[in-house]
């Protein structure tokens, strides 16, 4: 059984952000979208009601996709088998770690 699938995309050419895929670039988007991701935190700490925070949620979006779309463009062979090994194990790391170092070798952090 191959778990080599292409990733999703949608109409403007970037990955749609199913679970394998934004299980498998996590490292990515920790460390890319790191101010993003704090200030969204802060925000939420500050102020409970979710409607005071919705830009700062927006900004976090933005982040991800426009990371996602780069590195599908920069790493697209290696961060498909990536994910599609990641979908096929249910998002188990351990059981996609050669494919996880090949596009972390081809996508650096």
């Amino acid at each position: 059984i191959s778990t080599e699938m292409a990733t999703s995309l949608d109409a403007a050419g970037a990955p749609i952000p199913t679970s394998a895929v934004l299980t498998a670039s996590s490292k990515h988007i920790g460390a890319s979208c790191l101010s993003e991701n704090v200030a969204f935190l802060k925000c939420k700490q500050k102020d409970p009601n979710p409607e005071k925070c919705l830009e700062k949620g927006q900004q976090v979006t933005r982040c991800v996709l426009h990371l996602l779309k780069d590195l599908h463009q920069r790493c697209t062979k290696e961060m498909d088998a990536y994910v599609g090994c990641m979908y096929y194990h249910t998002n188990e790391f351990d059981l996609c770690r050669k494919e996880q170092q090949a596009f972390e070798k081809a996508c650096p952090l």
